[in-house]
């Protein structure tokens, strides 16, 4: 694995949150991913429309009695471009082992 084969997405640290957390669900409440992850209402929809646009989060919204609610689901392409991007972490770091266990320079002197 490259790099290169990191999902551009993924690189972002809250979405990468975002996609862990849902990873691990069926479905899960809008306001329990916003306290998990530490972000405001505003900020998890924008984050939300990125990684919908994408088909990674599937949106249901509804009600519960008269209040409206918002679920998210981690999509198919959501759950498979997750595992490609943590395999790609995998590799750099499997790689840079090789290299530094191959590699045993002097300290400079």
């Amino acid at each position: 694995m490259a790099a290169s084969e990191l999902d551009p997405l993924l690189l972002d640290p809250t979405r990468l949150s975002i996609v862990a957390l849902l990873a691990a669900t069926k479905w899960a409440e809008f306001g329990w991913v916003r306290d998990e992850v530490g972000l405001s209402d505003s900020a998890l929809s924008k984050q939300i429309t990125n990684l919908a646009k994408a088909d990674y989060v599937e949106v249901k919204k509804g009600y519960v009695g008269k209040r409206p609610r918002t679920w998210l689901s981690l999509g198919t392409p959501g759950h498979e471009a997750l595992r490609a991007h943590i395999a790609a972490l995998h590799g750099i770091v499997a790689r840079s082992e090789e290299v530094g266990s191959a590699h045993h320079a002097e300290e400079p002197g």
